[in-house]
């Protein structure tokens, strides 16, 4: 099963339409949130990604809301939006969780939640499978411009005790393209280019 994952448009156009090419090759599209900026111009990725005839699974980013990107995939029916859901494709289980985690210091425009939040959205995230989430983990491919370590507490710990075979996250730009390892779960920052991932 080969899938194909990216993060961080921020309504890049010429790299959603590589993107596009990409698809191609592969069984399952997996973007990782921030379709658009400031939660703004979200449909300018969107639109070129609806070309995609694959499965694609989505999790906000901060950038927009899980109610502003299921609006903008509504002419994308290959689209499958999820926040604090899961969905069973090709007998593989997703599930996803957006927005930035823990809260940023980006004001009111970012979509955000708290880690008691991001919790309780991770709730029923199974065993196994695949994590979809805009934010990473604390401590692997979370790494700022400033050596902070930004990602979520609560997405390593679900991670720690439900093991996903695969973890596709972005929102931390310095560490795209990076991959690490959490127990036996490969952790991916997937970033703009999209990487050509084969699911054992």
């Amino acid at each position: 099963m080969k899938l194909l994952l990216f993060s961080d448009l921020h309504g890049n156009q010429a790299a959603a339409q590589q993107l596009v090419a990409l698809a191609r090759e592969v069984d399952i599209v997996v973007g990782a949130g921030d379709f658009g900026n400031l939660r703004r111009g979200i449909d300018t990725a969107i639109g070129l990604l609806t070309s995609i005839d694959k499965p694609a699974v989505l999790v906000p980013g901060n950038a927009e809301s899980t109610a502003e990107l299921e609006a903008a995939c509504r002419a994308w029916s290959a689209a499958h939006v999820l926040h604090g859901t899961g969905i069973n494709l090709a007998g593989i289980d997703f599930f996803g969780i957006g927005g930035g985690i823990p809260v940023t210091p980006f004001g009111s425009w970012s979509y955000d939640f708290s880690e008691a939040e991001a919790r309780q959205l991770l709730a029923d995230c199974p065993a196994g499978g695949v994590l979809v989430s805009h934010s990473p983990p604390k401590g692997v491919v979370d790494l700022s411009s400033r050596g902070v370590n930004l990602g979520s507490v609560a997405i390593r710990e679900a991670i720690e005790q439900q093991q996903p075979a695969l973890v596709v996250c972005g929102h931390i730009h310095e560490s795209a393209g990076q991959q690490a390892q959490i127990g036996n779960s490969v952790v991916i920052n997937a970033g703009t280019a999209g990487i050509i991932w084969e699911l054992a």
